[in-house]
């Protein structure tokens, strides 16, 4: 390339070309096999682009041979291998800086465009824009867009003016570039406005939009490189003086026509929430413009347009559109997040405009529409809207009594269906984590501090919904959720709401609160036994790492690790609590909670001890105390291990205590056991006599009714047969019942003159005298029935 010949230049450039070029030749010498392309790929990435960006300079003023080593760059560039050797070697500033050469037919603006684009996609984005922050190839870059702007009128021209425009949206996310001092900033800013604003000015004399495909494109890169400049604090003033903020605002109306200026309903739709998206940008930067242009009147009127129920139908077919087909849902979404980008400047002057427009009233409409179709369909989108208005209602309300008068009118039946929440939603991954954070901020900041906001939320079960929370053990939410118990128990009745509630397997607040206590402290790493009793009495309540810490001598104005580690943990919080609630009759606790009890009760003896040893390790650090202040020091040194050890023989009583219990129950309950045992024996030895004289009872019964009925027998058949009637002598069976149920039946004594049953031989011969063998043999098997000495019946 050094050799003083454009043919030999421009013969290297088509050979590297055709080299490199990965098709087929057109005619195969015979004998001869083309070679692998994969080969020929890896010999051009062995330093052949370094060798080509470094020949730049010799072609600088040969137009031609320029444009071919750009054609081989273009080439080479499409391997990432091949792009890192060529940034490298500065390839990005150096091809900038051509960018605005002269050159009648655009393959020299094309060619280095498409090379640039293929370094920004194939390396790093940083390293390349680095390369082009200087103000030389800024500026260039301007230019070369500008007469694009101007002068391209070809549809290739429109496509290679965006590109330049992405160039520039990279170059301005880096601070370091130099837009601003290129004026490269305020043209595309002018550019992006002229249309809303129509203001004459000169950047953009000649130009008119076509409304084409290009243009909508250009529109909404124009949009984005505002927002990204307005993150810039250097540009603000730029952005008010050239009028974005009326810009902007001049979307935040209703949608009234199908198309607006030439766009399409759907093409309007996108800039509209791509205007609104970039406000939630720009307003915190121009605070002041966007109070003078009555930007939240505009907002609030657009709100209550979004929810009004006028026909719309969202297309939805965008970025910023997700979830708004068919509704005004991303409308909504856009607006609520400019009002919460300027609320949390915390700025008065915003606060106060949008209290004196009745936005809380109106937030609180909104909240609710978007929480009934909410349980109609999960969104992100409607989520997002809940917990940007809740955010909005703190800041409105927060340190403002009155205001939080007219939120608890009702906000807070606004508030109490969050709390009731499934906690197993907060892992699902849709943002209700977030929403509930959200709902829990804006109670503490619109209700805590007003008693009527605070009674309200009290008579509506307010503490029993917080309390099921942090039943729930939430990791994230505990810390703000007793702290919120906290403030609250300034209340004399969140204390007996606190007493009565009860948790899943009737568990008290009390003990919930002791689980929290002893679960934090196996997090942070605290010493104790398996009874849950202090281990280190000189420490009872250091954690592992207060333990790792070394002592570091600090001002007297900052405040010590011990300090400092009280708003780290919940640990305060719960000792708080139970200072209103009391450290006795508390109920449902076990021996193990009373053991943690004794701990939590000595909390503030145990942590201005800590503060004690921090400052004798720190004076002993920094120089030597005098004799008075060393007997002080020792005093407050053993005050504290005292405590750590009353407290600890404390515990053993308890443990001891229900030791004792144990034995005299187990004692107890022995004596139940053997006297139960007696009772059962007695019990069944009634059960069995009382099972024996029934079954006698109904066995005898049994036998009283066959005795009637033989009875019943002997005088009929006496009637019948007009034979002997035998009923005195059934009478006088003696019918006894013995074990087992068996029934004896014996004759009476025998009797002068007692019938024929007395003497059987004396029966027989009387029944022989009767007429007819027949009824003399039906009478023997009767009397033979019934004169057995002995029957048994089962």
């Amino acid at each position: 390339m050094r050799v003083p010949s454009s043919q030999v230049k421009i013969q290297i450039c088509k050979s590297i070309v055709n080299f490199y070029n990965t098709e087929l030749p057109g005619k195969l010498f015979p004998g001869h096999q083309p070679t692998n392309a994969n080969y020929k790929i890896q010999m051009a990435e062995g330093g052949l682009v370094e060798a080509l960006v470094l020949s730049l300079p010799l072609v600088e003023n040969q137009l031609t041979e320029k444009l071919w080593v750009l054609k081989a760059l273009q080439h080479l560039s499409t391997s990432g291998v091949n792009c890192e050797q060529m940034v490298k070697t500065q390839a990005a500033s150096r091809l900038c800086l051509y960018l605005n050469g002269a050159d009648p037919s655009g393959q020299l603006v094309f060619r280095s465009s498409d090379i640039l684009w293929n370094l920004l996609e194939s390396t790093s984005k940083e390293e390349v824009t680095n390369q082009l922050r200087s103000l030389e190839c800024v500026h260039a870059l301007k230019e070369v867009f500008a007469a694009l702007l101007t002068c391209g009128f070809r549809h290739c021209d429109y496509q290679l003016r965006n590109d330049l425009l992405v160039i520039a949206t990279l170059l301005a996310k880096n601070p370091a570039v130099h837009m601003i001092e290129s004026g490269f900033a305020k043209l595309l800013i002018v550019l992006a406005t002229f249309t809303e604003v129509k203001l004459p000015n000169p950047f953009v004399k000649g130009f008119k939009l076509t409304y084409s495909y290009e243009d909508f494109e250009m529109k909404k890169l124009l949009l984005n490189i505002i927002g990204i400049l307005s993150e810039d604090p250097s540009a603000a003033q730029l952005l008010s003086e050239n009028h974005v903020m009326p810009a902007l605002l001049y979307y935040v109306k209703k949608n009234e026509k199908p198309g607006f200026h030439g766009w399409s309903a759907s093409q309007y739709e996108e800039l509209q929430l791509h205007a609104i998206a970039v406000l939630a940008s720009v307003a915190p930067v121009l605070v002041d413009k966007y109070l003078s242009c009555r930007a939240n009147t505009l907002l609030l009127v657009f709100l209550e347009w979004c929810l009004g129920q006028d026909h719309f139908y969202g297309q939805g077919n965008s970025f910023h559109g997700t979830d708004g087909r068919g509704s005004k849902l991303a409308q909504m979404r856009y607006s609520i997040r400019v009002l919460r980008s300027v609320v949390a400047l915390y700025d008065d002057a915003v606060s106060t405009d949008l209290y004196d427009q009745g936005a809380i009233s109106q937030l609180l409409d909104i909240l609710k529409y978007a929480a009934d179709k909410s349980k109609e369909k999960e969104g992100t989108v409607l989520l997002e809207i809940q917990a940007d208005i809740l955010f909005i209602l703190s800041v409105l309300c927060e340190n403002d009594v009155h205001r939080k008068e007219l939120f608890s009118c009702e906000g807070i039946d606004r508030l109490i269906p969050f709390f009731k929440m499934d906690p197993r939603k907060l892992c699902i991954g849709l943002g209700y984590n977030c929403l509930l954070l959200s709902a829990l901020d804006c109670l503490w900041s619109c209700v805590i501090g007003c008693s009527v906001a605070e009674d309200c939320f009290i008579e509506k079960q307010g503490i029993f919904l917080l309390l099921d929370l942090l039943a729930s053990k939430e990791q994230n939410l505990c810390n703000i959720i007793l702290g919120i118990l906290v403030e609250f128990s300034d209340n004399p009745k969140t204390t007996l709401h606190m007493r009565v509630w009860r948790g899943k397997r009737d568990q008290t607040a009390a003990n919930l609160l002791i689980q929290l206590w002893r679960q934090e402290e196996l997090d942070l790493g605290v010493k104790r036994d398996q009874y849950g009793k202090i281990i280190d009495t000189k420490r009872p309540l250091a954690t592992s790492f207060q333990k790792q810490q070394k002592v570091i001598p600090v001002p007297a104005s900052c405040p010590s690790f011990a300090i400092m580690e009280i708003s780290e943990n919940i640990r305060a919080k719960i000792y708080s609590l139970f200072c209103k609630l009391g450290f006795e009759n508390l109920p449902g606790l076990s021996t193990k909670d009373f053991v943690t009890l004794a701990i939590i009760q000595h909390y503030l003896d145990f942590k201005i001890g800590e503060v004690w040893s921090e400052i004798r390790k720190e004076l002993k650090e920094e120089f030597r105390p005098v004799t008075p202040d060393m007997t002080i020091l020792k005093f407050t040194s053993e005050a504290s291990e005292t405590t750590g050890e009353r407290v600890a023989v404390l515990q053993n009583e308890i443990l001891q205590r229900q030791h004792h219990d144990e034995i005299q129950e187990e004692k107890k309950t022995y004596k139940e056991i053997k006297d139960a045992h007696i009772q059962k024996e007695a019990i069944k030895e009634s059960w069995e006599n009382f099972l024996t004289r029934t079954s006698n009872y109904e066995a005898l019964k049994k036998a009283k009714r066959l005795q009637e009925t033989l009875i019943e027998n002997s005088r009929l058949k006496a009637k019948i047969q007009n034979g002997p009637d035998y009923t005195t002598d059934i009478k006088n069976l003696h019918i006894t019942v013995g074990p087992g149920r068996f029934v004896t039946v014996q004759r009476a004594p025998p009797q002068h003159g007692g019938g024929p049953l007395a003497d059987t031989d004396h029966a027989r011969r009387k029944s022989s005298l009767c007429k007819g063998a027949l009824k003399k043999i039906k009478r023997d098997k009767t009397l033979d029935s019934v004169k057995k000495k002995s029957v048994s019946i089962e």
